[in-house]
């Protein structure tokens, strides 16, 4: 059901995108204390809409497909626009390229796998993957408008590779889980043939 809680978390994590997108062309420095905001509030309503979900048994088709989504879209977003105002640059932009590379494959392989109606869950070492990843971005939102005691941008971008490093073990983890469904080439069961019926002797 569309207008459920769990559902409309995850609507409104899709709708802060644009919110978040607008909050990097904002001048002043609490822009970016905004946009890190906004981002965690989305990142807390991804916890509360599965939590809920269970909780209520409201679990259902447009969640699970709504649900991943809303989570590529925030995390592709907010790393496109810490590219593109250069927030990010050189060789970090590396492991944020390799963070949205896994995501496209990981979709992909799921959307393959789902047609074959095969489920790849997700492991432990996956949700650590997320809540660093989610963490890093979120320190990076905020980069130079942190405190001048912390080095916020530094912290960031170091979270940022060890993100990107868990990246690589989980998308190779999930490769490897769904490898054997893409590479099945048994041949297909043939139907089972009539055989002929010989006519019984008239005694």
């Amino acid at each position: 059901m569309l207008t459920s809680l769990p559902n409309l978390l995850t609507i409104s994590r899709i709708a802060v995108i644009p919110v978040v997108v607008a909050s990097f062309y904002l001048p002043d420095f609490w822009s970016q204390w905004l946009a890190c905001g906004l981002f965690i509030a989305a990142c807390i309503t991804d916890w509360l809409d599965g939590h809920f979900a269970r909780l209520w048994e409201q679990q259902s088709e447009i969640g699970r497909f709504l649900d991943p989504i809303a989570d590529k879209l925030l995390v592709a977003a907010a790393l496109f626009m810490l590219a593109a105002t250069g927030r990010i640059a050189d060789w970090t932009i590396l492991p944020a390229l390799v963070i949205l590379m896994r995501e496209i494959l990981v979709s992909g392989l799921r959307e393959y796998l789902a047609g074959l109606r095969v489920s790849v869950p997700v492991s432990r070492l996956a949700k650590w993957k997320t809540g660093i990843q989610m963490t890093a971005i979120g320190f990076l939102l905020v980069g130079e408008a942190g405190p001048r005691f912390l080095p916020v941008q530094g912290i960031g971008e170091l979270l940022l590779c060890i993100a990107a490093l868990l990246t690589l073990v989980t998308g190779y983890d999930y490769l490897h889980a769904g490898l054997p469904h893409m590479t099945d080439e048994r041949p297909a069961p043939r139907p089972p043939s009539i055989k002929a019926i010989k006519p019984s002797r008239v005694l």
